[in-house]
């Protein structure tokens, strides 16, 4: 982090000294990276991207994914528990993620309510001297912490408490995203400073693999819903979850690409991989859909979609296109796999499956990124790039992803189900969440 240097003159200065200030002055404040514009407008606008996967894009793609009874309590479930995510964040998750000193696993509490923070303040990016307005890169992490959390009620919907949801957030938040978000991305962060390094572009770890595990914990811990396979519950509105899914793909350019921090070939690198490894995902889940007995989906093509995006994710700066691509069909068929078959002989209601897509998509793209590195798949990878440490590291990010999230998604369940008993009654299942929880409907017909 830089600061401005402000410099004055007093009067009553020699005429030679007030003369050679000018000069002194200019020296000083070269001395200081100062953001480049192009690299600010970029970034602002990658923020306003990543949003738009929130509201509206995932409130969308999941609220068309349930009944009609509860398509109102999962929109206004995403609405409150991003928002809420983002007040915490202001207020000690980015001291907590990204603040100075601190440890391996928590960032120190210097920053808390951003004190300190101003607009003449600058963030580092991935190139020496090269910076953008802190403001820009808190904003800009905050949608990834808002989106995290919302992601998880994808393997809640038509179940849980909203008040039990808002407690699970503030819990989860504070001892599962911000700790994985500082050990992965902050300079003194565990797995930042592994050797090698762990790769995480854009969030496999962080985002994905988290929301995904915390996911399943809260599916098990829930239990099934009301009637699980035994009453109907088909997607109310597959149009809406298409719309959803092309907001989600278009926000994620700001999501993978705006993870280069600026307008660079990086960027490009993410924005390209980003087209590519979804359309694989979108074609190789269909096609699983068609090798395993069933039709090709509509369903099956979003939720494609998502697991190329997902599993590109981590990759999407450190991946050739043509890595990109296997990526997103191996992630489409593995997830396809588990969703299609997998899944139905469980007795696990992941209603969304958020495990299914974003915790296993999330695991096969955080693994696969060593292989993209790889120069003889296009990949960035040096001509010395070493597979077997990197893949190795890989994993270990991995396992130590899904354990901190299980834990922690454990006692944040098991405090909110202490606090607010965790599950609506019976009698509001079976009515349905947009009434019983919110004294509304989402349609009046």
């Amino acid at each position: 982090m830089n600061r401005t240097l402000k410099m004055g003159g007093a009067l009553g200065l020699g005429a030679a000294a007030f003369a050679a200030l000018p000069a002194w002055a200019q020296e000083a404040t070269a001395a200081a990276p100062v953001p480049n514009k192009g690299d600010t407008a970029w970034m602002m606008i990658s923020t306003v991207l990543v949003m738009t996967m929130i509201v509206p894009g995932l409130a969308l793609f999941y609220g068309g994914l349930v009944r009609t009874k509860n398509m109102l309590s999962v929109l206004t479930q995403i609405l409150a528990v991003a928002s809420f995510a983002m007040i915490i964040w202001v207020i000690y998750g980015y001291t907590m993620a990204f603040g100075d000193g601190g440890n391996a696993l928590i960032a120190g509490f210097n920053k808390l309510f951003l004190a300190g923070v101003t607009p003449a303040s600058t963030a580092a990016t991935f190139t020496d001297g090269v910076v953008i307005p802190e403001y820009v890169f808190i904003a800009f992490q905050m949608t990834f912490a808002a989106i995290t959390v919302s992601l998880v009620i994808g393997g809640l919907v038509e179940r849980m408490k909203f008040s039990g949801l808002m407690v699970f957030a503030l819990i989860w938040l504070t001892i599962v995203y911000f700790p994985i978000a500082h050990m992965v991305w902050a300079g003194n962060g565990l797995l930042f400073n592994w050797e090698p390094a762990a790769l995480d572009f854009a969030g496999g770890t962080v985002v994905h693999i988290n929301a995904g595990i915390s996911a399943l914990v809260g599916a098990i811990i829930l239990g099934p819903r009301l009637g699980y396979k035994t009453d109907i519950m088909a997607p109310h509105s597959l149009v809406m979850t298409l719309i959803g899914t092309g907001l989600l793909w278009v926000g994620w350019f700001g999501f993978n690409a705006g993870s280069a921090l600026e307008a660079n070939g990086s960027a490009a690198l993410a924005m390209i991989n980003t087209f590519v490894a979804t359309a694989a995902g979108v074609l190789f889940w269909m096609l699983t859909e068609r090798a395993l007995g069933h039709k090709g989906s509509l369903l099956g093509a979003c939720s494609g979609a998502i697991a190329g995006l997902v599993a590109v994710t981590p990759a999407a700066g450190n991946s050739g296109p043509f890595g990109a691509i296997l990526l997103g069909a191996v992630a489409a068929i593995v997830c396809a796999y588990f969703v299609v078959s997998v899944k139905p002989k469980l007795n696990l209601d992941d209603s969304l499956d958020a495990f299914g897509i974003h915790g296993l998509g999330g695991i096969v793209g955080s693994i696969g990124t060593a292989f993209t590195m790889l120069p003889g798949l296009g990949g960035p990878g040096a001509a010395d790039y070493a597979l077997g440490p990197q893949l190795v590291t890989q994993i270990i990010a991995v396992v130590i992803s899904v354990v901190w999230a299980a834990v922690g998604s454990g006692i944040a369940f098991s405090v909110a189900k202490v606090a607010t008993g965790l599950r609506v009654s019976e009698e509001v299942e079976r009515e349905g969440l947009d009434l019983g929880e919110h004294g509304e409907r989402a349609y009046n017909y």
